[in-house]
């Protein structure tokens, strides 16, 4: 077994994407390996990320008290600020994605979509592809930065936009790339969708393609992920 000494070193120094796998196997060293882990998260100032996401997640769904007292003190309402240009609140939602209720988050988002185009759109329950180019970038990126946060990088309209692109903007390959599709089947909500970390990367939040492509075009075409 890798002395934890030599871990730490190696954690430090890899790439974000190098440390994930990482974090499992520091915590396998026992208190020592979480004294590290909460170092290390107590100590950061740089941007959120999946790292950090994860590290609190680790911490947080272990049976050790001295984790939840740290997380407790330390982040008493999470890891993310909720910027809002609106003025929405969105600590419900990061309260639903720390405890990992990703159903529950995904119905939520769609609620302050339409919170974010105001009144109409809360009226209707759902949002015209020209209320997105309006939404703030702020709020969008909020939103966006809390389920990647808090699915390992999984999840978010960020990664779906990647995964697009990379499918050459073939929305029709993207359905089946995200299990929202299979063949000419569409998947039924909400039993066939899966609603924790198992699933394929982009899987959340959902979208309603049945409408047609224009609402996740907008948010794919929204100067948010420009940044």
């Amino acid at each position: 077994m890798i002395e934890l000494d030599t871990l730490k070193e190696k954690f430090i120094k890899t790439s974000d994407k190098n440390k994930l796998p990482l974090i499992e196997t520091i915590i396998t060293e026992g208190e020592e390996g979480y004294q590290f882990l909460r170092e290390f998260l107590d100590s950061y100032e740089g941007e959120m990320n999946t790292v950090i996401g994860t590290i609190f997640l680790q911490l947080k769904k272990s049976d050790e008290q001295v984790n939840h007292n740290f997380l407790e003190q330390k982040f008493p309402d999470g890891l993310v600020s909720l910027n809002s240009e609106k003025n929405i609140d969105y600590q419900e939602l990061q309260e639903l994605l720390v405890e990992q209720k990703f159903q529950e988050a995904d119905a939520l988002t769609r609620v302050k979509l339409c919170e974010l185009a105001g009144t109409t759109a809360i009226a209707r329950k759902w949002v015209y592809f020209t209320e997105i180019e309006k939404f703030p970038i702020a709020d969008l990126g909020t939103i966006d930065l809390l389920w990647q946060v808090y699915s390992e990088g999984k999840f978010g309209y960020k990664i779906q936009r990647q995964i697009w692109l990379a499918l050459g903007k073939n929305y029709t390959q993207l359905w089946t790339k995200l299990k929202w599709k299979e063949g000419n089947k569409w998947t039924k909500y909400p039993q066939e969708f899966i609603w924790d970390l198992s699933a394929p990367i982009g899987h959340l939040p959902l979208s309603n393609q049945l409408r047609g492509v224009r609402v996740i075009d907008a948010l794919f075409a929204h100067p948010a992920w420009q940044k």
